[in-house]
């Protein structure tokens, strides 16, 4: 959400976001509803003023044994009135909050205006390219003649895009999450498994829900959520909170399962394990304070490419373009790892500024004293590690020409063996 001044004071600024994003608003409505909100207040204000002066009246009649039946009529003529404007004012604030809670993010002035991910920079690569002697096969034939993953059983089960790991294969996506929890701790981020559902303040405090419909599954018959991704249980659970200056930032490594409908994949993409209705993963989530979220975005970014260099998988970063990245970001950075199947960067990890914008959704504020008044702060998200897409990488390109997988040296200790 959006500082509501900055939308009354800078219109302009809003519609340069807007067109550099390729998104269709309503912000003149957004204004006229704003104005309509703040005029209700007033007015309200006004008549319940005007009706603790008529009290304060009626209080001195009655006490000098006067009349005051005239008065009283004026009174409930008064709170009349008063209702009636106090519901409006409720209409109005709610239509406001609704339409206000669909306008996207500022963009930072780094971010290249595009409409999609052609307009992507990338910002560098690392790692070198595996070269085979011998005739590679992606990751779908490979987890096939190995064993490794059942994907006939479990669309039989759960539906297309399930799977079950098998063998190794369960212990590499384990061993995934047990290293990079492992390696945030060791960056003094806290290990934290969250709720796998969340209800709905919750989530459309993480996210404009409205354009997740089709992502996201829901509970029938209760308020919850599967949860997308750790970042929005993360991010919601200091809602409501004012939290002390000095113990920013609070950097967390939540751990959680992801549930996604997945809509729109094509091809090959629809087998395998790259784009699934679940996986693992752990996420980087930060609070920080405003001034220093630049250098956090910067430092998050760093600790993904180590994390991968450790890993010993080529990648190379990009920066998303205005119409690509998310609407609750204001810079993204995606971290493409090369598959070797696929003979093409796929997009592994995303790292992002949201700046203050999930903090006034949930009302995240600090301060240094108790005196001084509250501020938002700053929130920050980005992948470590969604298992299943880093073992589609693993697979393809530790490839051996006997038809085995090696298994990272940093994975070893946690899989128990140098090859499956």
């Amino acid at each position: 959400m959006l500082d509501p001044k900055l939308i009354r004071d800078s219109p302009d600024k809003i519609r340069n976001m807007l067109k550099a994003r390729n998104v269709d608003f309503s912000l003149d409505e957004l204004i006229k509803l704003d104005k309509e909100r703040r005029e209700l207040i007033i007015k309200t204000d006004e008549l319940r003023k005007t009706r603790n002066q008529i009290s304060v009246e009626i209080s001195k009649k009655k006490k000098a044994n006067e009349d005051s039946s005239s008065l009283i009529e004026q009174m409930r003529s008064v709170s009349e009135n008063l209702q009636r404007l106090e519901e409006t004012q409720v209409r109005a604030e709610e239509s406001y909050q609704k339409l206000s809670l669909t306008l996207p993010n500022m963009i930072h002035e780094s971010v290249p205006t595009g409409k999609d991910e052609t307009a992507n920079k990338e910002i560098k690569k690392w790692g070198n390219i595996p070269v085979f002697d011998f005739k590679i096969r992606d990751h779908i034939d490979l987890t096939q003649s190995l064993d490794l993953v059942d994907l006939e059983r479990a669309a039989k089960v759960s539906g297309a895009r399930f799977y079950y790991l098998k063998n190794q294969l369960v212990k590499l996506n384990q061993s995934l999450i047990q290293f990079a929890l492992d390696f945030l701790s060791e960056k003094n981020y806290t290990p934290i498994q969250t709720p796998y559902m969340i209800n709905k303040n919750s989530m459309e405090g993480a996210i404009i829900a409205h354009d997740f419909e089709d992502v996201i599954y829901k509970v029938e018959g209760e308020d919850l959520y599967l949860i997308g991704t750790s970042e929005h249980a993360v991010a919601s659970m200091h809602a409501d909170e004012i939290i002390e200056g000095k113990s920013l930032p609070l950097r967390y490594a939540g751990v959680s399962p992801c549930f996604r409908k997945e809509a729109g994949a094509h091809g090959r993409d629809q087998k395998g394990i790259f784009r699934v209705h679940q996986f693992e993963k752990v996420e980087q989530f930060v609070f920080s304070r405003p001034e220093e979220s630049w250098n956090e975005h910067e430092k998050m970014l760093a600790i993904v490419e180590e994390f991968y260099q450790k890993i010993g998988l080529p990648y190379r970063v990009v920066l998303l373009s205005s119409g690509d990245m998310g609407k609750v970001s204001a810079k993204t950075y995606d971290l493409e790892a090369w598959m070797a199947g696929q003979n093409n960067y796929r997009e592994i990890i995303s790292c992002s500024n949201c700046l203050e914008f999930q903090a006034r959704r949930l009302k995240i504020r600090f301060r240094d004293k108790t005196n001084e008044q509250p501020q938002y702060l700053h929130t920050l998200n980005s992948t470590l590690v969604a298992t299943t897409r880093t073992m589609v990488a693993i697979l393809e390109n530790f490839q051996t020409k006997d038809g085995h997988i090696a298994i990272p040296k940093v994975l070893q200790k946690y899989v128990g063996t140098s090859t499956i």
